[in-house]
C-alpha cells in the first residue's frame, strides 16, 4: 500500500495541463545527477502515451554512466544547443521543472523559463521552494523526484500502462539519489515501489552495475589518489574533508561523473559521521556533503554556503577559492559540531 502523498487537486491540475498541451518540455538542474536524469526520462517515456511532442533539456551535459538509460541520447544540452532549445521553448505550452525548486539552479535556462508564457509544473523534493510554477508538487520528505514521478503516474491512473523504459528510468533515479539504498531510504514505501518496478521487468541488479560499477580506469586511479593523498580526518569533529583542484582532476583525465560517490567513502571509516568533498570547477567550488545518523549535512550546507538538500545528503557551491573554501569549513566546523552536541 502506497499512501497518497500528492494532493488530489494537484494530480488533477497536472493531468489537465498535460491534456491541454501540444508541446511539452522537461528541464532539470545544472550538473544533472541520476535523479534529475531518471525523473526526466521517466516522465518523457510516460508522456508517449499522451502522444504529445516532448523534449528533455538539460542545462549542461549528463554524466557518462547515465547514457545507459533509454533515450538519454535524445536529451538536448542547452549549453551546446542554445539556439535550438530556445526555439523549442518559444513554442512550448507546458514545462515540467524536475528536481529543482529555484530557477537559479538551471543557470541561463532559468531566465528563459521565467519569461516563458508556458504553463509550469514543478516536481521536486528539496527544501525551501521558491514560488515560480503554476503547479508546485514539493515534498522534501520523499527521497527522490523519481519517486514523485512514480507516485504521480499512479495517482493519475496510469500505472498499468507504465512501460519498461519509464520504470527503468525511475528505478535509476531512485537508486542514485539514495546511494543504492545506502541513505534516505528508511521508508518502507520505497521498497514497495521498487517491487512494483521489478514487476514491470526492470533488472535492478544490471541497472545498479551500469550506474555504479562501469567507470573507467582513470576514475579508479583518481579515487586512489584521493584516499592516499587528499583525505584529511578531523577525529575531534568526526569529520572527513578532501578536495580536488582543476589541475589535479586534469592529471587524471577527469570526465563528468568520475567523482560520483567519492564523498561517501570516508563514512566507512569508524568514527566518521560527516564527509565533505570540495571540487574546483571553473569559477566555483562544488561541495558535496554526506553524513550518518542525525548529523544535519543539509543544515551545514545551508548555514555556511547557501546550499541545501537532505539530512544526510546535501550540496552547495562556494564562490571562494578552493583553499579559502576549505579554510572556511575548518573555521566554522567546531562551532557547528558543538551546537549539534548541545541540541542532544
Amino acid at each position: 500500500m502506497i499512501t497518497k502523498v500528492i494532493p488530489e487537486e494537484k494530480v488533477i491540475a497536472t493531468y489537465k495541463a498535460i491534456q491541454r498541451a501540444k508541446r511539452i518540455v522537461i528541464v532539470a538542474h545544472k550538473r544533472p545527477d541520476g535523479d534529475a536524469i531518471g525523473s526526466s526520462l521517466g516522465l518523457y517515456h510516460f508522456l508517449y502515451s499522451f502522444e504529445r511532442e516532448t523534449f528533455v533539456i538539460m542545462p549542461d551535459a549528463i554524466p557518462a554512466n547515465m547514457s545507459i538509460l533509454p533515450s538519454s541520447n535524445e536529451i538536448l544540452n542547452y549549453e551546446l544547443e542554445t539556439e535550438k532549445c530556445n526555439s523549442i521553448l518559444a513554442e512550448t505550452d507546458l514545462v515540467f521543472c524536475l528536481d529543482f525548486n529555484k530557477l537559479e539552479r538551471i543557470g541561463e535556462l532559468g531566465k528563459v523559463i521565467a519569461n516563458s508564457h508556458a504553463e509550469k509544473v514543478m516536481i521536486d523534493h528539496h527544501l525551501d521552494y521558491e514560488a515560480f510554477a503554476d503547479i508546485a508538487i514539493s515534498h522534501p520528505e520523499i527521497a527522490s523526484t523519481s519517486e514523485l514521478i512514480f507516485r504521480l503516474i499512479c495517482r493519475m491512473g496510469y500505472f498499468a500502462d507504465m512501460n519498461l523504459q519509464t520504470a527503468e528510468c525511475i528505478c535509476a533515479g531512485m537508486l542514485t539519489d539514495t546511494g543504492g539504498l545506502a541513505y534516505n531510504s528508511n521508508s518502507p514505501e520505497i521498497y514497495t515501489i521498487f517491487a512494483e518496478l521489478l514487476r514491470k521487468g526492470v533488472d535492478k541488479d544490471a541497472l545498479y552495475r551500469h550506474l555504479f560499477n562501469t567507470y573507467k580506469e582513470n576514475r579508479m586511479r583518481l579515487m586512489g589518489y584521493v584516499l592516499s593523498q587528499k583525505l584529511e580526518i578531523l577525529p575531534e569533529y568526526q569529520t572527513a574533508i578532501f578536495s580536488l583542484s582543476e589541475k589535479e582532476l586534469a592529471q587524471y583525465n577527469y570526465e563528468k561523473g568520475d567523482t560520483e560517490g567519492f564523498v561517501n567513502l570516508p563514512l566507512s571509516i569508524n568514527g566518521v559521521r560527516f564527509s565533505i568533498f570540495a571540487r574546483e570547477e571553473k569559477d566555483t567550488v562544488k561541495l558535496s556533503l554526506r553524513s550518518v545518523g542525525d548529523f544535519p549535512a543539509n543544515q551545514f550546507a545551508n548555514q555556511y554556503f547557501d546550499g541545501g538538500g537532505h539530512l544526510n545528503a546535501s550540496g552547495a557551491e562556494s564562490k571562494l577559492s578552493l583553499s579559502d573554501t576549505i579554510k572556511k569549513i575548518k573555521e566554522v566546523l567546531p562551532d557547528f559540531v558543538a551546537a549539534q552536541q548541545n541540541c542532544r
